[in-house]
């Protein structure tokens, strides 16, 4: 593909008759209508006085819709999807901080992001899904009148496409600027490591206002000339008749998603016999490999465990296709960017030598958005430092051994907390663990973790402890294990180590 393409022109290139953009109950939106779609908005953008690099907030239900705006927006100018579960308080932290220039809302959907626009003075547009059309097409309103419409011109490759926020686990959030180059080089880097072709089809259940599902589900798919069948966001009674209805190939989830649909898989062998998977992808936060080894048997395709972050534009490195093993407890080999594992210093290390995780490539962000004193620490002789500690082995696949920042510090002795989760997670009633940091008096941290155990199964807190200890040094075992009903998360849907102890009321 050629190196000036953006998010729109690796859309026109393709066959205007292919399926792209799906969803439950109605018509699939071809390739050639999603252009029509992506230009009519970046008409009327400009209408509005949006030009390039100009923040658009886009607070939308998951769907067909929410995927076509925001290629739209990228198309005309900087797409900003945050989370519509956001309260009042963080929508007036996130469109503050963006300076957003327009908020993009579904008609007839309440939100408090409304109330917040209005007293910041960002215009509000209103999108309104057209009736009996096919999925994802829209008109927009301003004050109750179709939106004006000026001649369409496009963001160009380094235009930022898209911004996101870090999720800011021990400080302000960081906003991530992506241009089109970046965005286009990643899709192309998951298009070649899944080998989707036009015949693929993505059933995705991730949150659109989420690298994962922007990148690694819908343009990865675009990408390929592939569809992608937009759920209104994940549930696990629903997944099967999705899958089923969509006719896919394949799907992309955080490992939560992948054990919640394993507890369903059962009660619906029929569908996954009629449905064969080609592959199951797999992101964003560690795999147990006992949930890799249920998922393969389940659906009897391969699970391919990737690793993602936003600054990366998602990949970094993958698990491979067969006939290339997949290793369980590993993210695979390079997928995209060069991957080095550096000291302190910026020098490489020799391949099994334990350090940080760096990158470089056509999908890094060129840094922090307005952020000197963040791009001065997270960037070192030219490569981006991901904060993940970790070690390739002899045939290449890194094995990621944990945060530097979420090291436990027990009087000295350094402790992986994902040692620990994996301890707890090999025990047959523990669905959910995340070991973190509790501060101690004398040793200045002790280990501590938060588990949610599998529907139907019951294990005590002495119980889990002494399981872990035949499996960890006395020094590792959690002091306090928590059974929870769920694992508190962030602003991003991620369970967060840092400031876990307060979260809970243990500090």
């Amino acid at each position: 593909m050629a190196s000036n393409t953006t998010v729109r022109t690796l859309i026109a290139e393709g066959d205007a008759g292919r399926a792209a953009i799906a969803a439950p109950g109605v018509a699939t939106l071809s390739r050639g209508r999603l252009l029509q779609q992506i230009d009519a908005t970046v008409a009327a953008l400009r209408g509005l006085g949006i030009k390039p690099n100009d923040r658009v907030a886009i607070v939308l239900p998951n769907g067909p819709e929410m995927a076509v705006s925001f290629l739209a927006v990228a198309s005309a100018a900087t797409a900003a999807p945050l989370n519509p579960a956001y309260r009042e308080e963080e929508f007036d932290f996130y469109l503050g901080d963006l300076e957003a220039k327009l908020l993009i809302v579904q008609a007839g959907v309440e939100s408090p992001v409304r109330a917040v626009a209005e007293r910041r003075g960002v215009p509000i547009v209103e999108l309104t899904p057209v009736a009996g059309g096919p999925a994802g097409s829209f008109g927009l309103s301003r004050n109750g009148q179709p939106a004006p419409s000026a001649a369409a011109s496009f963001a160009g490759p380094d235009d930022v496409a898209l911004v996101l926020h870090t999720s800011g686990t021990t400080s302000r959030p960081k906003q991530v600027p992506l241009s089109h180059r970046n965005l286009v080089a990643s899709a192309g880097h998951i298009r070649g490591a899944l080998a989707l072709t036009p015949q693929d089809r993505c059933v995705n259940i991730m949150p659109l206002f989420h690298i994962h599902g922007l990148i690694g589900a819908l343009l990865s798919s675009l990408s390929a000339e592939a569809s992608v069948f937009c759920t209104p966001g994940f549930n696990a009674l629903k997944f099967f008749a999705w899958l089923d209805e969509a006719e896919a190939t394949w799907y992309t989830a955080v490992p939560t998603m992948h054990q919640a649909i394993l507890t369903r898989a059962e009660r619906n062998r029929e569908v996954i016999q009629r449905r064969k998977l080609r592959l199951i992808r797999s992101s964003s936060s560690s795999l147990p490999p006992p949930v890799m080894a249920e998922l393969e048997a389940t659906f009897g395709c391969p699970v391919l465990e990737s690793y993602g972050m936003t600054e990366a534009s998602h990949q970094m490195t993958s698990n491979p296709l067969p006939p290339r093993a997949r290793k369980p407890g590993t993210v695979g080999i390079a997928a995209g960017p060069e991957v080095a594992i550096l000291d302190g210093e910026g020098n490489k290390l020799p391949q099994g030598e334990e350090g940080e995780v760096c990158i470089r490539g056509p999908n890094v962000t060129l840094g922090y958005f307005a952020n000197p004193a963040a791009n001065a620490s997270g960037f070192i002789r030219g490569w981006f430092r991901t904060g993940d500690q970790g070690r390739f082995d002899g045939e290449g696949y890194l094995t990621i051994t944990g945060r530097l920042k979420e090291m436990i510090n027990r009087g000295g002795e350094k402790i992986a907390p994902r040692e620990v989760d994996e301890a707890l997670l090999a025990h047959p009633a523990v669905a959910q663990a995340i070991a973190f940091a509790l501060p101690h008096d004398k040793l200045g941290e002790e280990v501590a973790a938060a588990v949610v155990l599998r529907e139907g199964q019951s294990a005590e807190e002495k119980e889990l402890r002494e399981f872990v200890s035949r499996r960890l040094a006395d020094f590792k075992v959690p002091k306090r294990v928590l059974l929870l009903p769920e694992i508190p998360k962030g602003a991003t849907g991620k369970p967060q180590r840092i400031g876990m102890a307060q979260r809970l009321g243990l500090a």
